[in-house]
This record gives structure tokens, sequence and C-alpha cells, in this order.
């Protein structure tokens, strides 16, 4: 391997939803002696899973197969509300991770179907996000994928309204947008865009950079929905080589020139470490930073009234002062409550 440069894109890994639900899961795995259940993965990332499978989360298709009374969580990308009600009420203590950003849009769909709006939902099949979405007003959504699926759908008179899976690319989105706005003047479109800002701005910093390069690494697993978008945005830049991976050891051995590296939304940053000290850049490595992101989601309410109550939590393992009422979850990243877990 001769790499020349690396292009690093800045954003890049974990945004502030995988950040919450990450440390979320990780405070409740904490607090319990008892194996923590989790519904479906807690991020779409397979080096994430397996480290918490490693430390006894069981993770879960169905909530059936939670023994009742266990503590439960439910992942970031948001539930059905059958779901939702089901875990309080198997569960021992639940705890619903899901990305403020999902619960705008579970609201819009709410809002917007007691309002008598037939919803264009555009969002991919299967995703655990569009499933649990579609799920809050079943028999007013119509999920499409690309801008020919438009003509397709039946007539769904005057009040039609369009939302969005949070993870999907602009381009993506807008084309559809753009189809269901020349069928349905009137459409509805949320004020806010739903797409979430940090699968924009990752998608913006990889723009900033893929005109550059000789080759793309992108750093995610396969069923992110967001790291996909961004495997794609460089091939359809027309970046000469698009590269994905989970890890570090799957680096093909014959990149060169200039290389150009980013990471989807739920990529441990230690991934991306790993990567720059594998490719070694003989000119060494350029930051092509798009713009600061300073999001912070807390954990779940009644998250923090657990650790709250429990007497010495603030003693997890990062050197905290002596038991106080108030843990200051922000000043702790994801990856290092993880690894802080793992010493215990």
């Amino acid at each position: 391997m001769e790499v020349g440069r690396v292009l690093l894109a800045e954003p890049r890994g974990f945004c502030a939803g995988v950040e919450m639900a990450i440390k979320a899961l990780t405070w409740l795995v904490r607090a319990f002696d008892e194996p923590v259940y989790c519904y479906h993965e807690i991020v779409h990332n397979k080096l994430v899973v397996e480290r918490f499978e490693a430390l006894g989360v069981v993770f879960v298709e169905d909530i059936d197969e939670v023994p009742a009374g266990a503590p439960v969580m439910l992942s970031a990308h948001g539930s059905a509300p059958d779901v939702v009600r089901q875990a309080h009420g198997v569960g021992g203590y639940t705890v619903d991770a899901v990305c403020p950003l999902v619960t705008k849009v579970h609201h819009e769909v709410k809002t917007r179907a007691r309002k008598g709006f037939q919803i264009v939902y555009v969002g991919h099949e299967g995703h655990e996000e569009a499933v649990g979405t579609i799920a809050v007003a079943p028999e007013n959504m119509h999920r499409v994928e690309h801008p020919d699926e438009i003509d397709a759908l039946p007539e769904l008179g005057d009040n039609v309204a369009v939302l969005a899976q949070t993870t999907l690319s602009h381009r993506d989105w807008s084309g559809v947008l753009d189809a269901a706005n020349e069928r349905w003047p009137t459409l509805w479109s949320p004020g806010r865009s739903d797409l979430c800002f940090a699968t924009t701005n990752r998608q913006g910093a990889l723009l900033d950079l893929v005109d550059r390069c000789d080759a793309v690494v992108v750093i995610g697993s396969t069923n992110s929905s967001n790291t996909r978008a961004l495997v794609k945005l460089a091939e359809e830049a027309g970046c000469p080589r698009v590269v994905w991976i989970n890890r570090a050891d799957e680096l093909p051995d014959d990149l060169s020139g200039t290389v150009g590296v980013t990471a989807g939304a739920s990529a441990p940053d230690e991934v991306v470490e790993a990567v720059l000290a594998t490719l070694a850049p003989a000119d060494g490595i350029e930051v092509v930073r798009h713009t600061e992101e300073d999001e912070y989601f807390p954990p779940p309410r009644n998250l923090r009234d657990l650790l709250a109550a429990i007497r010495g939590f603030a003693g997890f393992g990062f050197g905290a002062p002596p038991p106080v009422a108030h843990f200051d979850d922000r000043s702790v990243g994801a990856s290092k409550a993880l690894s802080a877990l793992d010493r215990i």
C-alpha cells in the first residue's frame, strides 16, 4: 500500500443520537447485575453490537423473547407503539433510547393522521426506523423509495403530507419530494426537514473532499442506512474507487495516491483511528472540515432518574468525585463509557 495523503472528513462517525443510545445502554448495563435485553440492535454497527454482547446484553427481534421482569432497552431507531407498550408491560425496567429526531417524525405522523391526512413516507423497506414510523398510523401511510413510485400510488385525496426516514440522503429525498409536489400541488411537508442534521453534515463533508481523491474509504456496517448513503454519494460523485469496510483489517492492500476517509453515524472513532494507522499516508493527514457539530441529546428521563437514585453511581469508573445527585453525562463520550464498562 502506497498512500500519499489522507483527506479525513469532519464531521464523521458517532452522531448525537448514537452517542445518547450507546451511553444509555452502557448506563443500563452498569445499573443492573442481571442481563439487559435490547429490542433490535441498539445502533446499526456490528462492532458496537458485538461489544455489548460480550458484556452480556441480549439483542432480540421480538419482545416475547424478553423474560418477565428483565431490564429492557428499545433501540435508537424508534419502535412501533405496540412494541413500546409491550416492553413496558414485560420489562422490569424499560428505557426507550429512540433518537429525538425520529420521535419528531413520529409526532408529525400522529398529528397529520389526526387531521385526516394521507402520508407519503419516504423510507427503506424493512428498515427498523421505517417499520416503527409506519406503525404509528399504518392506515394513513404509503411508503415509497423512488420518484417513479409516486405515480403508482392510489388517489389519496386533497390532504396529502410527505415525511421521511431521517437517515436518507438529500438526493433520495429531494427526487421523491419533487415528484410528490408535482402530483399534489398542495402537498404538506414539515417546515423543518425530517432528514437528520448529522447525516446531512457527513454527506456534505464527503462532497467537500471526494473530487480530490483517488479512492474513498467509507467505514460502517452494511445495515447502516446513512453509511449506505455515503457510499452511494461517493459513487454518484464520480469517485474512481469507493471502499466500504466495517473494520480496518478489511482494507484492500492496493490503495494508493490520495485517499478520503469518512465514517457513518454509528461507526466508532477507534475504527477510524485503526484505518488511518493502516493507511499510514506518507504525506500525512489533512482534516477537511465541513461544519462544527455540538449537538447533545441527554439520556431518556427515566434513565436519568434511575441513575440519580443509585447510590454511588457517579463512580462509574471515570475518576468521578464523591457521589452526587447529578451525573454529567455530556462530559463522557460513548467510546469512553464503553471502554470503562469493559474494565468493570
